[in-house]
């Protein structure tokens, strides 16, 4: 062991714990809700909502992974599974034939305006709703922090994201 390692204080420990936990449990969550009301995983559900909210729904599939925060190899699997159910279409970029785009259908708007309602409530249930106002700001600032030091590009929607403003789909209704 390194002398110059510096190890967790008991109270970093026990923040860090809970945070791992967080991070383990509160995509189950999600994914649970989501499977059960839509058949759609949350990360499904984050790709079909990043196309919904795109100009003209459309979006270039290195830009979708980038929204997603996923590798080009698991966007492409997921992408397969969405357009095999008719919630996506992928075809070749009309500006530059090397790079695919992606589309979400009507069926697939659909899918998430019927999800949406339960997402919600899923999220506010399991995380929202049990804080104060004073916590959610400094859920925002940790959050923000964090994300700061992990995307230090803002490549992510949510690095860039302003409090006051919320992400679109927020400010959408």
């Amino acid at each position: 062991m390194s002398a110059d390692t510096r190890w967790l204080s008991t109270e970093e420990s026990a923040a860090w714990v809970r945070l791992v936990a967080l991070a383990e449990l509160l995509p189950g969550a999600l994914d649970a809700q989501l499977l059960r009301d839509a058949g759609l995983t949350h990360f499904e559900y984050v790709a079909l909502m990043a196309l919904a909210e795109a100009p003209d729904r459309t979006m270039r599939m290195t830009e979708l992974a980038s929204r997603t925060n996923a590798t080009l190899p698991r966007l492409s699997h997921v992408a397969r599974r969405l357009e095999e159910r008719g919630l996506i279409r992928r075809f070749p970029c009309p500006t530059d034939r090397r790079a695919t785009n992606a589309t979400i259908t009507e069926a697939g708007l659909q899918l998430i305006a019927d999800a949406a309602p339960g997402h919600v409530e899923t999220v506010r249930a399991s995380v929202l709703d049990v804080l104060t106002p004073e916590q959610l700001e400094q859920l925002y600032a940790i959050a923000g922090a964090v994300l700061a030091r992990l995307d230090p590009d803002g490549r992510l929607t949510a690095t860039s994201c302003q409090f006051s403003e919320g992400p679109a789909v927020a400010r959408a209704g």
